[in-house]
């Protein structure tokens, strides 16, 4: 089961890391954004680190309510599924 994760959380969070890093150069050049719902999705399927580090890396998002309190909240589930699965031998 753990050779699937490991590959599935690197892929979503590098798509979930150019997907911030695309968005606030879009923003920057006054472009079509790519939705706060996609961003948050592919956050909350397992690329919630690659969203952080973007965010903080380009700066962007970092005082939108939703994404400064949410982020954290998602890693904190994604950390606590992690103990609980790994606790029950699943993983």
């Amino acid at each position: 089961m753990i050779k699937y994760i490991i590959p599935y959380l690197i892929i979503v969070n590098i798509i979930t890391f150019i997907l911030f890093a695309v968005d606030k150069f879009r923003a920057m050049n006054k472009q079509w954004r790519i939705r706060e719902s996609v961003l948050l999705g592919f956050s909350a399927i397992g690329g919630v680190l690659g969203g952080l580090i973007s965010m903080y890396t380009f700066r962007h998002k970092t005082k939108t309510p939703i994404f400064k309190f949410g982020m954290p909240m998602i890693l904190i589930l994604h950390i606590a599924l992690a103990v609980f699965l790994y606790s029950k031998g699943i993983i």
